[in-house]
C-alpha cells in the first residue's frame, strides 16, 4: 500500500470529503469517454453511481465506526453490487437487427459502482488503478477489438432486394469470391406489399478478403437495395 494514503484511512472529515471527489473524478473519467461516444449513460450517470456507491460504503464504516452499531459494513454494498444490474439493464437494447447494445456502457456502469465501493472504504489504490485499467480498457482495446472484427473470417449480411434475380447474382458474387455460404434466409414479399424482400447470409470469407470491399460489391449488385452488417 502507498504511505501517502495512510492518513487517510480513518474516516474524519477530510477522509470523506477526499474520497468522494475522487468517486466524481473516478466515474467522471469513466462516463466522459461514454458520453463522447453519445452512449445511453454517460457523464453524470456514472458520476452519480460512483458518488453513491462511495456514499454506501462510508455509511457502512460510520455506523460501524462512529455509531458503535455492530453489524456487517459489506451489507450495503453488497446490495449496491446486485442492485447496479437494473440500471445496466436498461442501457442494454437489442435493434430490429438482432444486434445487441449498451453491454460495454452497462460493465461500465457495474464497474463504476465497484469503483465508488472501493474509494468509499478507502482503498484508493484500488479505485484509482482500475480507473486507468476501464479508461485503457475502452479508449484503446475498443480499436483492438475494431481490428479483430474487421478481420473476422465470418460475417453475417442483411440484404433488401427487389427481385429473386438479385439473389442469383448475390450468390455468383460469392461463389467467384470463394466464400462458403454456412447459412441462408429469405423472407420473401407479396407482390401486393410495399416493402422489399431480405435475405440474410452467413458467410465464411477467404484469407485476405477485406469486409468493406464484400460490402462494395453486394451494394453494386443490380437490384440490392441495401447492405448492412449484423
Amino acid at each position: 500500500m502507498l504511505s501517502i494514503f495512510d492518513s487517510l484511512r480513518e474516516v474524519t472529515l477530510l477522509s470523506v470529503t477526499i474520497r468522494m471527489l475522487l468517486a466524481v473524478v473516478c466515474g467522471g473519467i469513466i462516463g466522459i469517454e461514454r458520453e463522447f461516444k453519445r452512449r445511453p449513460a454517460g457523464f453524470r450517470t456514472h458520476i452519480l453511481i460512483c458518488l453513491g456507491a462511495a456514499m454506501t460504503t462510508l455509511t457502512s464504516q460510520y455506523l460501524y465506526l462512529c455509531m458503535g452499531q455492530y453489524t456487517d459494513m459489506a451489507r450495503l454494498g453488497a446490495q449496491v453490487v446486485a442492485g447496479i444490474g437494473f440500471i445496466g439493464a436498461g442501457t442494454i437494447i437489442v435493434t430490429r437487427r438482432q444486434r445487441v447494445k449498451g453491454l460495454t456502457t452497462a460493465a461500465g456502469l457495474w464497474a463504476a459502482a465497484i469503483i465508488g465501493l472501493t474509494l468509499g472504504g478507502g482503498f484508493y489504490e484500488g479505485g484509482l488503478f482500475a480507473t486507468a485499467l476501464i479508461l485503457i480498457a475502452e479508449l484503446f482495446f475498443s480499436r483492438l477489438e475494431y481490428r479483430m472484427l474487421k478481420n473476422s473470417p465470418e460475417v453475417n449480411l442483411y440484404i433488401e432486394h427487389t427481385d429473386k434475380s438479385c439473389i442469383e447474382e448475390l450468390l455468383r458474387l460469392f461463389r467467384e469470391a470463394d466464400m462458403k455460404i454456412l447459412n441462408m434466409g429469405i423472407i420473401r414479399s407479396d407482390s401486393t406489399e410495399k416493402h422489399n424482400a431480405c435475405a440474410i447470409f452467413t458467410l465464411r470469407l477467404r484469407k485476405g478478403t477485406h469486409q468493406e470491399d464484400l460490402l462494395d460489391q453486394a451494394r453494386a449488385t443490380p437490384g440490392v437495395v441495401s447492405v448492412r452488417q449484423l
